[in-house]
């Protein structure tokens, strides 16, 4: 992810964005069945777990980056909005304010979901290339 914060407006192209990136995590368990397929299959394992290892380690990196972006984006947003409301005697933004609040907890809420889909990932990469490659701890 760049150093620079990226704007994030609008939440369901955020979400789209999200789900292209995690299509990795849906598929790994048939990336590692179709990479480490039997016993009998004599690939070279070690390097196939891992090569996925580093990329399911990136994508997670990727993601969680965007998501702290958009975080990072989301606040800003809230305090200029706060800003705005306290300097003003009419409270015409308070409906502007309060979609960037449920929109920051929507983006909390991905941050926890990540959270989930890495533990889900980690845990079928265990299960299934423990024996060939240990990630770094």
């Amino acid at each position: 992810m760049p150093a620079v914060i990226m704007e994030c407006p609008d939440l369901s192209e955020f979400q789209e964005t999200l789900k292209q990136m995690r299509k990795a995590d849906d598929i790994i368990v048939n990336t590692i069945n179709s990479v480490i397929p039997t016993d009998s299959f004599h690939a070279d394992q070690t390097t196939a777990c891992k090569s996925i290892y580093q990329q399911i380690q990136q994508g997670h990196d990727k993601r969680e980056g965007f998501i702290r972006n958009c975080i990072s984006f989301t606040l800003g947003n809230i305090k200029r909005l706060k800003s705005e409301r306290d300097n003003k005697a009419d409270n015409d933004d308070s409906k502007s304010l309060r979609s960037e609040q449920t929109k920051l907890r929507m983006l909390q809420v991905e941050l926890t979901v990540e959270d989930l889909i890495k533990q889900r990932s980690v845990k079928v990469f265990n299960e299934r290339c423990r024996q060939y490659f240990k990630p770094p701890s």
